[in-house]
């Protein structure tokens, strides 16, 4: 997995030279790679879903698909049988999610070292979101306070693959831009082999962000991660908790779509697809979708940017009745 060390020719271009001499309507070439992140269900009904989503994308072949943990850790155990399932039941590659919140190293590790014996070999290592209500993120107090010591445990437990979490536009509690570039180092000097960004709009403040990143002498792989707009207000104030900002355009093509979820679809889609190929234009090769358990978009998405069902077998079992 790689990134390009410096802006390419491409990447260098305004923004408008890349739009004009990028092809219309036509597919990428077949050197994109992606990983899907679902969540993971709370009943019966959100499982079928789940695992229909999971079986429609999983024929694309992703380097790997991970699966979230809730706000406060609030959906751990339903992470943990999502991921052992995928594992038992799949060829896909699980990354599971692992936090720091409301649990002690000693628990921590012994999650670890189970995902390890039952063949799961990739960690997405966060710091976590507190618990809903909590008046903020306070650390275990015989746990891991923050990612950069979870990577540091996890690589003592066993030699994972490990993703952490990376702020184009900065984390929304870091001091500044540069504390928040220097956490991120020490996630990675700890261990971490990669990071998956937070998703964001502006794909020039990922280029910036990029060349930050290399001048503090960053040089893992910074996947970006794209979130389809299913929502537009429900996004939006994600995007505020997270310190995304929403740019006025793309507010101005979900204008009036509330109540019109086909045609919502169709301009996320493109929304998407555009960010992506604007992006592959600068030279990324690999994307990170937060799918929100929804296949067809990323589907679809994915379809555009060449990235289409490889032969044979699919690497998904049967799904939901497969259990």
């Amino acid at each position: 997995m790689t990134r390009p060390s410096s802006r390419s020719a491409d990447a260098t271009r305004s923004s408008e030279a890349a739009a004009v001499l990028m092809p219309v309507a036509s597919p990428l070439p077949r050197d994109v790679t992606v990983s899907f992140e679902f969540f993971p269900p709370k009943d019966d009904q959100a499982e079928q879903k789940l695992w229909a989503a999971i079986e429609r994308l999983a024929v694309l072949r992703p380097a790997y698909v991970s699966v979230t943990y809730g706000a406060g850790g609030s959906t751990r155990e339903r992470t943990h049988a999502t991921v052992a399932r995928l594992r038992r039941e799949t060829a896909l590659e699980p990354a599971a999610h692992l936090t720091c919140v409301g649990a002690t190293r000693a628990e921590i590790d012994a999650i670890a070292r189970h995902y390890w014996e039952v063949g799961v070999r990739h960690i997405v290592a966060l710091r976590g979101d507190p618990p809903a209500g909590s008046a903020g993120y306070e650390p275990h107090p015989q746990g891991y306070a923050y990612a950069a010591e979870l990577v540091a445990g996890l690589r003592r437990v066993a030699d994972f693959e490990i993703s952490v979490a990376a702020y184009p536009e900065g984390h929304p509690e870091a001091s500044s831009a540069e504390a928040d570039l220097d956490a991120l180092k020490r996630k990675l000097d700890a261990g971490a082999t990669q990071a998956i960004t937070q998703f964001f709009f502006d794909v020039e403040r990922y280029f910036r962000f990029l060349d930050r990143a290399l001048a503090a002498g960053i040089t893992a792989p910074l996947i970006p991660g794209i979130l389809p707009v299913t929502h537009f207000a429900q996004m939006a104030r994600f995007a505020a908790r997270c310190g995304t900002s929403v740019p006025r355009w793309v507010a101005e093509l979900f204008a009036g779509l509330d109540d019109d979820p086909e045609t919502r679809r169709l301009v996320a889609a493109c929304v998407a697809a555009e960010q992506c190929r604007a992006l592959h234009a600068g030279g990324v090769k690999q994307f990170h979708f937060y799918t929100l358990n929804r296949a067809d978009l990323t589907f679809a998405i994915c379809h555009i940017l060449g990235v289409r069902p490889g032969p044979g077998p699919a690497p998904c079992g049967s799904g939901p009745s497969g259990a």
